[in-house]
């Protein structure tokens, strides 16, 4: 399968992961079996906090030097997938670079609600740092990825500031949780339905998954405390002119949603990269947004961003 193809392949099925329904539901996603054993990681499961999902992978550049890492957050609305779809490509065009690759999970809605799925990715990152003279990596050189809900986390983390708990006695807490640049695909740069509404449609503005998230029903969002929560949870509003750069790749058609589209669709349209964009711009940082219909290579240019940006001086 040609690189390009592979990213476009992993778009489809988080989109199924990401808005479960009918046929779509039973689909089995083929990427979690990329992997396969031929790239073997070299910490596997490793608990970066109490919960089972607590875990991640590590696979290891070989370098004699700390080297940059790039941490995979897996889509699935919050409420599905795995680390496991972290794809073959990925791994080994980032790690043939000098760039580790670790992937992880995180906790599911409706078992917690926003922001515990942004804060267990964010403490993963931590948890890292924390381990990176024994893992050989480099703490100030932490990239992030991901599709559709690990778009949007990534691009969360990536503009908010940093979470670090200086005098919390957990050591973890006491790290960093800054990155140095994102490459994402289907990123969603708010999870504002009101937003979402006027940016996409009304059907990306009703996805399921939504209500999980917020630990909210829809007709509750209409107050107060739900926008203020919505503002809080939309990556888009934390941005700041020393913010990191992004490139993102999205394949949803462009245009209107059709009238009978089903809630969900939409929500990996490019507006939300053009939206972002435009603020980038406003800001002078570096905002790349791809579609499919250009033809160009996703795969590769991701990881030539990654080069850029975490393996350069």
């Amino acid at each position: 399968m040609k690189p390009n193809t592979l990213l476009i392949s992993c778009l489809a099925v988080l989109s199924a992961l990401l808005f479960p329904s009918g046929a779509q539901a039973q689909q089995k996603n083929p990427l979690r079996d990329t992997r396969g054993g031929k790239i073997a990681p070299d910490i596997a499961n490793e608990h970066y906090g109490p919960h089972e999902r607590n875990v991640l992978d590590l696979w290891k550049a070989k370098s004699d030097k700390p080297a940059p890492l790039v941490v995979y957050i897996h889509g699935g609305g919050f409420r599905a997938g795995s680390k496991e779809s972290v794809s073959a490509a990925l791994i080994s065009g980032l790690t043939a670079k000098g760039i580790s690759v670790m992937a992880i999970n995180y906790r599911f809605s409706p078992e917690v609600t926003f922001p515990a799925h942004y804060l267990d990715s964010a403490r993963s990152i931590q948890y890292a740092r924390l381990h990176a003279k024994e893992w050989n990596l480099d703490p100030k050189r932490v990239g992030a990825t991901g599709g559709s809900a690990g778009a949007g986390t990534s691009l969360w983390i990536g503009f908010h500031d940093d979470m670090a708990d200086l005098e919390n006695s957990d050591p973890v807490q006491r790290e960093s949780t800054r990155l140095r640049c994102m490459a994402v695909f289907g990123a969603q740069s708010t999870y504002d339905p009101f937003v979402i509404k006027e940016w996409v449609g009304e059907a990306a503005a009703k996805h399921p998954a939504f209500e999980g998230f917020y630990g909210l029903k829809s007709e509750q969002y209409d107050t107060p405390a739900a926008r203020e929560m919505f503002r809080r949870a939309s990556a888009i509003n934390y941005l700041s002119k020393d913010d990191p750069p992004v490139f993102a790749f999205y394949n949803e058609p462009r245009g209107p949603l059709p009238p009978d589209a089903k809630p969900g669709a939409g929500i990996h349209h490019i507006n939300f990269g053009l939206k972002l964009k435009e603020q980038m711009d406003k800001l002078g940082i570096e905002c790349t947004i791809r579609h499919a219909d250009e033809k160009t290579d996703p795969n590769q240019e991701m990881i030539e961003f990654f080069v850029k940006h975490l393996a350069g001086p």
